[in-house]
C-alpha cells in the first residue's frame, strides 16, 4: 500500500490507532458519569499548556499534560465543593484557559496561527518520533487504570454511594478518573484536537451503547469502533487531503447514526426473542388428587 511507504504516514496511523483504543476506553466512565462533555473542558485548559510550551521552548505536550492534569485536579475538586457557583467557576477555568493558550502561543517566538491550528484541530501527519514516544508511555499509562480498575472504577462511576459503602476510595477513584481523562486529552491532541477530541471520547461509547446492554460489551464495541474511525479517517484525510480530525469526528457520527438505525430492530427482535421464551414455560396441574395429598385437621 503506498500509504504506508512514507514514514509519517506509518506514525500517523500508529498514533490513530492508539487514540481510537484510548478515547473510548476512559470516555465509558465519562460518560457513566454524566460528564461527556469533561474532556471539552479539559481541552481547553490544556491549550494554556501548550501555549507554555512553547513560550518556554520545551515539549508542547509534556507542558499540556501537566497543565491538563492541574486542570482536571481543579476541576473535580469543584465539582466535590462548588455547590451553586460551580458551573461558573468551571466556565472561567474553561474560557481562561483558552485565553491563555492563545496569549501564550502569540508571546512565544516558536508559536504561529499555524501552530496553534495543529494543536486545536490535530494535525496528525506532523507528528514527530519524539510525539510518538510521549504517546507510547501516556497511552500505557491510560490502558493500565482504565482496563486494570475496570472494577472499581465501573462501582464508583454507576452509584457512589454503594461504592462507598463497599469501602472503596471513591473521592480518590474519581480523581484518578479525571486525571485519566487529562492524560487522554493530551494523547488525543495531534491526532483530532484539542476541540474535537470530547468527540472521540464519547460518540464511540454513545453508538455502542444502542446495540449492547452490558458494560464489558460496550466497552469492546466503544473501542472498535474507536480504532475503525481513526485508521479510516486517517486514510481518507490522506487520500483526499482534508483534515484529519475533523474527518475522524465525521466517521464517528456517521457509524452513530447507522448503530442507532439499527437499535430498533435488535430491541424488537430481542423482546419478540423473550415473549417467546416466556411462552415455552408453563405449569402443569395435575388431573386429580392422590391420597398424599388430602389435608387432615385434627378435632
Amino acid at each position: 500500500m503506498e500509504i504506508l511507504d512514507y514514514a509519517f504516514m506509518q506514525r500517523a496511523l500508529i498514533a490513530a490507532l492508539i487514540v481510537g483504543v484510548t478515547a473510548p476506553a476512559i470516555g465509558i466512565y465519562l460518560v457513566q458519569r454524566r460528564q461527556a462533555l469533561m474532556g471539552d473542558g479539559i481541552g481547553h485548559v490544556a491549550l494554556t499548556g501548550v501555549g507554555l510550551g512553547f513560550l518556554l521552548n520545551t515539549s508542547p505536550v509534556w507542558v499540556a499534560t501537566a497543565v491538563a492534569i492541574a486542570g482536571s485536579v481543579v476541576m473535580e475538586l469543584i465539582r466535590w465543593y462548588g455547590r451553586t457557583r460551580g458551573d461558573l467557576a468551571l466556565a472561567m477555568l474553561f474560557y481562561g484557559g483558552m485565553a491563555g493558550g492563545v496569549m501564550l502561543m502569540n508571546l512565544s517566538d516558536a508559536g504561529s496561527n499555524a501552530n496553534l491550528g495543529t494543536y486545536l484541530f490535530g494535525s496528525i501527519t506532523t507528528v514527530s518520533p519524539q510525539d510518538m514516544t510521549t504517546i507510547y508511555v501516556l497511552a500505557a499509562l491510560v490502558l493500565a487504570i482504565t482496563i486494570g480498575l475496570r472494577r472499581q472504577l465501573f462501582a464508583v462511576c454507576q452509584d457512589e454511594e454503594f461504592a462507598r459503602v463497599t469501602g472503596l476510595p471513591v473521592r480518590l477513584l474519581n480523581l484518578l478518573v479525571a486525571v485519566t481523562a487529562a492524560v487522554t486529552v493530551t494523547v488525543a491532541m495531534r491526532v483530532v484536537g484539542l476541540l474535537l477530541v470530547s468527540a472521540l471520547m464519547v460518540i464511540p461509547v454513545a453508538a455502542a451503547q444502542q446495540i449492547s446492554r452490558s458494560f464489558a460489551v460496550t466497552f469492546v464495541v466503544a473501542v472498535a469502533i474507536g480504532v475503525a474511525v481513526t485508521l479510516t479517517g486517517t486514510a481518507t484525510s490522506y487520500y483526499v487531503d482534508v483534515p484529519s480530525g475533523a474527518t475522524i469526528v465525521l466517521f464517528a457520527i456517521g457509524l452513530f447514526v447507522v448503530f442507532t438505525a439499527l437499535a430498533a430492530p435488535l430491541a424488537k427482535k430481542r423482546a419478540r426473542a423473550a415473549a417467546e421464551g416466556s411462552e415455552g414455560c408453563t405449569l402443569e396441574v395435575p388431573g386429580s388428587r392422590t391420597a398424599a395429598d388430602e389435608v387432615r385437621v385434627a378435632g
